[in-house]
């Protein structure tokens, strides 16, 4: 390759969560190819980050960016907290650690809105590079890759009682969420590997740093892009008070998730024009999709239960089971779920009751309609943006919240539950009419932290990137991350960012994609 400056790269990659993580060690398998790697935050030294029953109190913390809400009409106002991981390993360093890929028609819908490409039997193949399946190989899982998942080997009793109430509600047992049926009863699987939690950046970048070829940037802040023209040459930084420039040659690949890739889009003077000039930004590409399109499950806390006896703690991360319920089919896509937290949870608007005294169904819908958007509220790169997901703006989402809720009491009411079950704290008697309900689930709602789509694949005009993740209208400059979706996935988006990352990297290196499933 030659000598090159410290601050020159084939490949420089933005962000270092689970799309960045991977990306990362797969480009820099080639010798050929120098890779860097930026992350704003550093190193995963907190303890708490190792443990997966302490995840709730990483939110908050110093590998938090913190960010909030713009107060949203639909939850009665309330602001809500939106979690994101400042750390190497991104939010896999603080997320609940589930491992969900999603319903095939979730990708299949990308495919008929034109990302040829991105279909389920597409990214089967990367879904099973990925992973070493705990349980073995199969059809559909692999034993080879760099993430481990797993089961857990011992349930908690109450998680056993909720499998077994839902099904005698009608929901079948199946064997995993990532094999031949999505919606039903059974356990999680979880990226945690030897009682310990394992970040995309244990996984895929750890092993991978020992590489001459890959460089990390900790604790740089990416702040803006260089344009020449029409072509992206490289990032500003900011690290210690000090501006750093870093240059790639090939691609510059934007994976600071779906917060922060457009907020460094539009810093750059990407996005809708007139909205850029309103803050005293210079409208570099006028690009008007930048930021829109934002959307994200809600789950509610929630369903709560006064334990008929003490509720033991978890072995694991306090919720072993989401179970997905079919509307309309086993083809099409689950649009209910219902998750059994071992823990009272509730959100500002009550008090809960102590841990060990009560027990949680928690419950969401799967494909909210409403949109909202990331804008910019200064042109100081220092102000965190307005983040307005919209929440339950589109009457078809509160109604599926309604019957969410409906069928989360429908299985805390079941026989299985009853040694359990002392009596339903919340939402209680009160809540019997429509507007009662309703009224409740805006208390309850919060973010099951599934933020998508704010740089849209797509071959429209209100598009951010085409289906090979190039940014529209620019040269050298791509997106990689959650943002990218154009409609979210049915479960977690953890597992659909790894595969969306692992199958981006044989696009820009060149290669030719793994052969769809069959």
């Amino acid at each position: 390759m030659g000598a090159q400056p410290d601050n020159w790269f084939d490949f420089l990659i933005i962000g270092s969560g689970a799309a960045g993580c991977v990306l990362a060690a797969r480009l820099s398998e080639d010798p050929s190819l120098r890779v860097g790697l930026v992350e704003a935050g550093g190193a995963a030294t907190n303890p708490l980050i190792a443990d997966p029953a302490r995840w709730p109190a990483l939110q908050g913390s110093d590998i938090d960016w913190a960010y909030r809400t713009v107060p949203q009409r639909g939850t009665a106002n309330r602001v809500h907290d939106w979690p994101r991981g400042r750390v190497v390993g991104g939010s896999t360093a603080l997320n609940a650690m589930a491992h969900v890929r999603g319903h095939p028609a979730d990708f299949d819908r990308w495919v008929a809105e034109g990302c040829t490409g991105w279909g389920y039997r597409d990214l089967l193949p990367y879904f099973i590079r990925s992973e070493t399946y705990g349980p073995g190989a199969s059809e559909y899982h692999g034993d080879s890759g760099p993430l481990y998942l797993m089961r857990p080997s011992d349930p908690h009793p109450v998680t056993v009682a909720f499998m077994e109430a839902g099904q005698e509600i009608g929901a079948p047992a199946i064997d995993d969420h990532n094999g031949a049926r999505l919606a039903g009863a059974t356990l999680n699987t979880l990226t945690i590997r030897n009682g310990r939690r394992q970040t995309l950046a244990d996984a895929y970048l750890t092993p991978a740093l020992q590489r001459t070829n890959l460089q990390l940037h900790a604790e740089c802040h990416a702040v803006a892009l260089r344009l020449e023209g029409i072509r992206c040459r490289g990032v500003r930084l900011q690290a210690q008070g000090k501006n750093i420039e870093l240059f790639a040659e090939r691609g510059i690949i934007l994976a600071a998730g779906t917060i922060g890739s457009p907020t460094l889009l539009l810093h750059s003077g990407i996005g809708p024009a007139d909205e850029l000039r309103t803050i005293g930004i210079s409208a570099r590409h006028d690009l008007p999709g930048v930021g829109r399109n934002l959307h994200d499950h809600l789950l509610a806390g929630g369903n709560v239960y006064r334990a008929r006896r003490p509720v033991p703690a978890s072995k694991y991360q306090h919720s072993e089971s989401l179970m997905y319920i079919e509307a309309g089919g086993s083809s099409a896509a689950p649009e209910i779920v219902v998750a059994c937290v071992v823990l009272p949870v509730t959100t500002e608007q009550f008090v809960p009751p102590p841990p060990g005294s009560a027990y949680t169904l928690m419950f969401g819908f799967t494909h909210p309609r409403s949109r909202g958007a990331v804008r910019l509220a200064s042109a100081d790169e220092r102000v965190p943006p307005l983040i307005d997901p919209n929440y339950l703006a589109e009457s078809y989402d509160r109604e599926t919240y309604l019957a969410a809720l409906e069928a989360a009491q429908a299985i805390g009411g079941a026989p299985a539950l009853a040694g359990w079950r002392a009596e339903e704290l919340l939402p209680g008697p009160a809540a019997t009419g429509k507007a009662e309900r309703l009224a409740f689930l805006q208390k309850v709602a919060f973010t099951h932290h599934h933020p998508v789509g704010t740089c849209r694949m797509g071959v429209d005009s209100r598009a951010v990137v085409d289906p090979n993740l190039a940014v529209r209208g620019l040269e050298n400059l791509y997106v990689c991350d959650a943002s990218v979706f154009p409609s979210i996935t049915t479960g977690p988006v953890n597992a659909a960012v790894i595969a969306l990352a692992e199958r981006a990297s044989d696009l820009l290196r060149g290669r030719r994609p793994l052969a769809p499933a069959r």
